[in-house]
């Protein structure tokens, strides 16, 4: 009875802890700055309190065994993680919005308080090395169209393609290609950049696109605006993505959950903006060129370069601010291998950027709050990924060798676990509005938890002499492909945790070592694995994709032909073709759609099907230019902004009953 007392006002504490989440929800503003201040102190506190029960109550006493081996190193990896969460937590407490700055100081250049009016000249670097044309030509369309009367697009094609300085020639931009490709991304823009720096005339900024994204129609002027503060080096916008990430893509949530990035984008970057450490992050972001020229180019000692731009900018006196504006879109990997590839190697470069002359204890001039933007990515990539494996595979160490990880009750788990875990997931759910849902985030951080976690040891210890690897954009998406490297780990984790959780129900053996209250612990830990693991091996069964390059709202159009004239519902639309509703046609039936802002595109009835007549497009030239351009370059954020438990719920659902769900 005195057990079920303790676990009775154990339960209870956190249940008006979870009372109090609920209350906060409905009464607190997520963008009052005391509010966010308030609700991220209380993590912390529940935070460190947990943290001081589990050191000194639940890891095993000093000696010379393997339980003392486990628990400490487990406990270690828990509290390395666990200051980052701290960390975080101080950084989300502020939040900066330069929008109404943008809104007051929109063409600066133009009001007399600046000076005479001028029109500030903008060099566009579009750097490239083995995209195809279906990937580069948006882009460089979607650059080539800004309406701002001062920019020159460069294309800086590292891959030496004649087929590409055709292309650039005929559509209007500049080629340039140099002798090596040393240096990488970075390499290519410095040549280009002291090309500019030669030419006698070089632009006042300096625009960085991905190959593979492309500008909205505001994305100059609106980030030129922040450069009416002379002190401004660098402005970065978010990177929103037109396509589903590997994770999105494969557990069917393309239109249900976020991508991973929209945390960082829509949530850390405000808030290491108001902190004043808003980092670049390579493409869609604009610098001033004299910055750049003053600071001898991009620096070329990380594969981050843009991260280790903004410390080098930094230490010269130049700020970066962040723009939380959708000013551009691109192309997220495609592929998990690519998905995974591209984090290792971001990985990689905060560990060479720490082992740098800018790391946290570097001699370089740096504020400190530059020192603990460096600290807090290196804490990041260090802990949260190792700890991803560790939950999964410590607790086997109990149902095969008897080791006890975490010593402690099912009362006391309660009272000091409960109440962290319960506050701090509703200020990080509250704090992104739903955009972290706690097994799928377990999931998206375990896919690449063992390549990161290698690439964080290994750039630590040796930060040098890795090969650079691009990733791979575009391909052949349409089979089922398994990436059974990938999976192995997971795969091998899920039949030992379901072996030993068989084992210690069923043997006499398992089932009475002496354990306590922990075995129930473990026994919760394994169940929530199971899942963490297949929805993991599930992410790891890469699915077909269709058609990318789609706007599906709908609007009304008119057909034209010699059959029949009339208004339709445009119902979706393609590239290559388009779905329409409202009547009914012969399978080749050739005539004319008018389709907003594109024109009269001739088309060919290639099917009647239950959700309306699908045609083929013919565009020309012309009209295939406005065709992306309406794609890419209009209309607001691409992607899931809101999160909806019953369409999570329900496209999850889907999914996991075999069927791929929306794509």
């Amino acid at each position: 009875m005195l057990f079920l007392g303790d676990l009775q006002s154990a339960a209870m504490l956190v249940l008006l802890v979870w009372a109090a989440t609920l209350a906060v929800r409905e009464l607190a503003d997520p963008d009052n700055p005391v509010h966010r201040a308030l609700i991220l102190s209380v993590s912390a506190v529940l935070a460190l309190r947990y943290m001081y029960w589990r050191v000194t109550e639940t890891v095993a006493a000093p000696g010379w065994t393997l339980d003392v081996l486990a628990s400490w190193s487990f406990v270690g990896i828990e509290m390395l993680a666990m200051v980052g969460s701290l960390s975080s937590f101080v950084m989300l407490s502020r939040r900066k919005n330069r929008t109404a700055e943008t809104n007051r100081h929109y063409q600066w250049w133009l009001m007399p308080e600046y000076g005479p009016p001028h029109l500030p000249k903008v060099a566009i670097l579009i750097a490239t090395y083995n995209e195809d044309i279906d990937v580069l030509e948006r882009t460089i369309i979607g650059a080539n169209s800004l309406q701002y009367k001062g920019k020159t697009v460069y294309v800086l094609d590292d891959g030496k393609r004649d087929w590409l300085r055709e292309y650039c020639a005929k559509i209007g931009v500049e080629y340039v290609t140099r002798p090596n490709n040393k240096g990488a991304k970075a390499g290519n823009i410095n040549h280009t950049l002291r090309m500019l720096a030669d030419s006698g005339e070089p632009p006042d900024f300096v625009a960085v696109l991905d190959a593979d994204f492309v500008p909205h129609h505001g994305f100059v002027q609106r980030s030129l605006s922040l450069f009416h503060d002379p002190t401004v080096g660098l402005v970065q916008t978010p990177q929103h993505f037109f396509n589903a990430d590997p994770i999105q893509h494969n557990l069917g949530l393309s239109r249900s959950y976020p991508d991973e990035q929209r945390f960082f984008f829509d949530h850390v970057q405000p808030s290491r903006d108001a902190w004043g450490i808003a980092i670049c992050c390579g493409t869609s972001s604009i610098m001033r060129f004299k910055a750049v020229a003053e600071i001898g180019g991009f620096p070329t000692e990380s594969v981050t370069e843009d991260f280790l731009l903004t410390l080098v900018l930094q230490e010269h006196g130049w700020k970066t601010v962040y723009l939380n504006e959708p000013l551009t879109e691109g192309l997220a990997p495609e592929g998990l291998k690519e998905y995974v590839t591209q984090r290792a190697r971001w990985c990689l470069g905060l560990m060479q950027i720490a082992r740098s002359d800018h790391g946290p204890f570097g001699p370089a001039n740096l504020r400190w709050r530059d020192r603990w933007s460096v600290a807090e990515s290196v804490v990041f990539w260090l802990a949260t990924f190792s700890f991803r494996l560790a939950v999964i595979f410590y607790p086997l160490l109990y149902w095969f060798f008897d080791i006890i990880v975490v010593n402690a009750s099912v009362p006391d788990v309660l009272r000091y676990f409960g109440p962290f875990y319960a506050w701090a997931l509703m200020a990080t759910y509250y704090m992104s509005r739903g955009s972290i849902i706690p097994v799928l985030h377990d999931v998206t951080q375990l896919v690449g938890a063992l390549p990161i976690a290698i690439a964080a040891v290994t750039g630590l210890i040796r930060p040098y002499g890795h090969q650079f690897q691009v990733t791979a954009k575009g391909g052949d998406r349409s089979r089922i492909v398994v990436q059974w490297g990938l999976m192995k780990p997971f795969l091998i984790g899920l039949i030992l945790t379901l072996l030993g959780l068989s084992l210690g129900i069923a043997s006499d053996k398992f089932a009475h070592y002496d354990a306590g209250d922990g075995k129930i612990v473990v026994l919760f830990w394994t169940i929530y694995n199971i899942f963490v693991l297949a929805l993991t091996i599930i992410v790891c069964i890469e699915l077909p994709r269709s058609e990318r390059h789609v706007a599906d709202i709908p609007e009304r159009a008119r057909f034209v032909s010699d059959i029949w004239t009339g208004n339709v519902w445009l119902a979706s639309l393609t590239r290559d073709t388009a779905r329409i509703r409202g009547h009914d046609l012969p399978i080749g039936t050739e005539g004319l759609l008018h389709i907003r802002g594109v024109g009269d595109v001739p088309v060919l009835v290639l099917a009647s099907e239950r959700a309306g007549m699908r045609l083929e497009l013919i565009p020309s030239d012309e009209q295939y230019h406005a065709l992306m351009l309406r794609f890419y370059t209009e209309g607001d954020a691409p992607g899931v902004s809101v999160v909806r438990a019953s369409n999570l719920i329900r496209d999850l659902a889907r999914r996991l009953s075999f069927n791929s769900g929306p794509r």
